[in-house]
């Protein structure tokens, strides 16, 4: 299993200050013999009758030294979770969570706005000092 974000708790406490229930911390996938982690599952309680949204949340921080270069990596391990997660996980939604200051530098930029309309990119985009969710896209 690799190292944590450095934003992973504070991310994980933004969810569940926003109601989420962290059912997985990491979320283990498997497929073809190998093994992933997403790192949170979460759910979405709605009520005693209905069963709730299900989520699965990869956080990245962004302050490697090239941000376009932690950008590819971040696309790379969402398209493949998400791929292995429809076969898998299909009633679960994989989110790629940002810090306020990595959406407004590349998400909120065209290159981040092809990536969310061209790979259907789902975001959640935190403030990791306040621990709270700022925008969920789409």
């Amino acid at each position: 299993m690799r190292a944590r974000d450095k934003y992973h708790s504070q991310c994980k406490a933004a969810l569940i200050k926003d109601g989420w229930v962290v059912t997985d911390d990491p979320l283990k996938l498997e497929y073809g013999g190998r093994k992933m982690f997403v790192d949170l599952g979460a759910e979405e309680v709605i009520s005693a009758e209905k069963a709730g949204r299900k989520i699965a949340v990869e956080v990245k921080s962004f302050l490697g030294p090239s941000e376009i270069n932690d950008l590819e990596g971040a696309l790379g391990q969402f398209i493949l979770y998400r791929r292995i997660m429809a076969k898998t996980e299909p009633d679960r939604q994989l989110y790629l969570a940002v810090p306020q200051l990595a959406f407004v530098a590349l998400f909120d930029q065209p290159v981040g706005r092809l990536l969310i309309e061209e790979e259907n990119l789902l975001l959640i985009v935190f403030d990791p000092q306040r621990e709270e969710i700022k925008q969920w896209i789409p």
